[in-house]
């Protein structure tokens, strides 16, 4: 579609494309992906499932069809901000269109694929990909695809609904796609806040953030309008999170962690009225812990996270939560309703951040955040495995739970004790993959208790974990294997029979104490 067409296209609104040379570039999906080729490095827009472009799979797809058709070959390097909308990733995967991906993925084909060998998969802190990017880990970025809101009259870009590694991809990549998105409501200008004072060592200097609500950056991004090779217009809302309402399970987690801020607060280590800035990963335990303060004393509570999540919508709508700080919003359909008929209120509270800041090691220390994150599954001694199902295939990815586990004031894991129906404990003697030592992981939690590992030694630790968080079904075996670990001669600080540690599912399967 060239240029004089544009005010034809149903998702062109010139509102939102305010400058003259960006307007000249107008075109449609098909036309953008040309630009791609084989073997280029992409790095597309979207934070969890805000702000991925919604016209360049499709028609990434269908050019990969199209050469491969004419016997050529075609595939990308596929580099993002976390996971995408799974559209986006389910039809590139499904046509086989990426080769490497990274930092972060949550698609079922796309996992597939990486599970069988037949994508390469890279799984990054948070971070770290701002960095590794900027020091050429993965070579040039090729091609940057871009979701915003709008073009301002002097060229700037005002953000959608996520920030996420947009800030990076628009200033390394060769060239620039943008898709303009006219669903994303014209009042989010003003609510993004991008830092463009990082820098590589040795050049660092401190970044002045001191409060979750404070303001360091500019309201829009950057780009330089020779990269700039095509502007797609859009008008489709963000793909939905899949959350549930909060079950048994869920608020019986929940509410040993208010247990536990309350004991904490009495101690005099957090502030009665505020506690210190929540981080809560993505998911509907952490999403019912959320849920869980409305009833809580609290009543000024600010977040520092990755993600804000129906529940922090609730509560800054309730006067509970006075800010939330994140680079992306993570709703369900009920969610992004309730955003987009209540802009203006949660603009007021709501501040969208590149994710080498939401998630800057210096600020979730200097900050005191609390993180909570979820996880697959923990072993007595408190080390934690979040990403590897049996050790070997992964699930998502550690996204940025490291971020805020080792540089959090607290780290909190939460998780159901058990999973499949009942049939497989989370509380394990060693976990086959470590994301999270347990020099980093303070506190567990399951439906059943919680356990605070600090100032705990290994044999003291690891009872207590049994005890506190693992289903009582389970318990007899992991006791039973403490006490003979603990009986061996060369039991050590930390006891374990290597030769049994890795095998506990399935000594239950033989013993026929598995449950079911």
């Amino acid at each position: 579609m060239s240029s004089e067409h544009a005010p034809t296209s149903p998702a062109y609104d010139p509102a939102r494309i305010r400058h003259a040379h960006f307007r000249s570039l107008v075109t449609d999906p098909a036309d953008a992906a040309t630009h791609i080729r084989d073997g280029d490095t992409v790095a597309i827009s979207g934070f969890a499932s805000a702000g991925t472009p919604k016209a360049f799979a499709p028609a990434l797809a269908d050019r990969i069809r199209a050469v491969r058709a004419g016997g050529g070959t075609m595939a990308v390097n596929l580099l993002t901000g976390a996971s995408v909308a799974n559209e986006c990733e389910q039809i590139l995967a499904e046509v086989d269109g990426i080769a490497l991906r990274m930092p972060y993925q949550s698609e079922p084909t796309a996992r597939r694929k990486i599970n069988a060998g037949e994508m390469d998969y890279v799984d990054v802190h948070l971070s770290h990909v701002a960095q590794q990017v900027w020091m050429g880990y993965y070579g040039d970025v090729d091609v940057a695809v871009v979701e915003v809101a709008a073009v301002t009259e002097d060229g700037r870009l005002v953000p959608a609904m996520s920030v996420g590694n947009n800030k990076t991809w628009l200033e390394v990549a060769d060239k620039v796609i943008l898709e303009v998105n006219s669903w994303v409501p014209l009042g989010v200008e003003g609510m993004h806040d991008v830092y463009y004072g990082t820098a590589l060592p040795p050049s660092r200097r401190p970044i002045q953030l001191t409060r979750a609500d404070e303001r360091i950056g500019q309201e829009y991004l950057e780009v330089d309008p020779a990269k700039v090779v095509a502007v797609v217009p859009t008008d489709q809302r963000d793909s939905e999170s899949s959350l549930t309402e909060p079950d048994a399970v869920s608020q019986a987690i929940a509410g040993h962690v208010l247990d536990f801020f309350a004991h904490e607060v009495k101690r005099g280590r957090l502030p009665a009225d505020s506690l210190l800035p929540l981080q809560a990963g993505i998911g509907n335990v952490a999403n019912a812990v959320l849920a869980g303060l409305d009833a809580g004393p609290y009543s000024d509570l600010t977040c520092y996270s990755e993600v804000i999540q129906d529940s922090m919508l609730r509560l800054i709508k309730e006067g509970k939560v006075a800010h939330a700080s994140a680079t992306a919003l993570a709703l369900s359909a009920a969610g992004l309703s309730e955003l987009v008929e209540n802009f203006d209120l949660y603009k007021k509270h709501v501040t969208l951040r590149p994710q080498e800041i939401s998630n800057h090691p210096e600020l979730v220390r200097r900050l005191g955040a609390i993180a909570m994150n979820g996880m697959l599954e923990a072993d007595v001694y408190g080390n934690v495995n979040s990403t590897h199902i049996g050790g070997t295939r992964i699930m998502n990815g550690i996204g940025g739970s490291g971020d805020f586990t080792r540089n959090g004031y607290v780290s909190m894991f939460l998780s159901p004790s058990t999973a499949k129906g009942g049939t497989v404990s989370s509380i394990v003697p060693m976990v086959p993959h470590v994301d999270h030592t347990e020099h980093d992981v303070q506190v567990i939690v399951t439906e059943h208790g919680l356990a605070d590992l600090r100032k705990t030694s290994p044999r003291k630790r690891s009872r207590l974990v049994v005890e506190s968080c693992a289903d009582p079904a389970f318990r007899p075996l992991l006791h039973d294997y403490l006490d003979r670990a603990e009986a061996r001669p060369d039991a050590g600080n930390t006891p374990h029979i290597l030769e049994e540690a890795f095998s506990f599912h399935t000594r239950l399967a033989e013993t026929g104490t598995m449950l079911g």
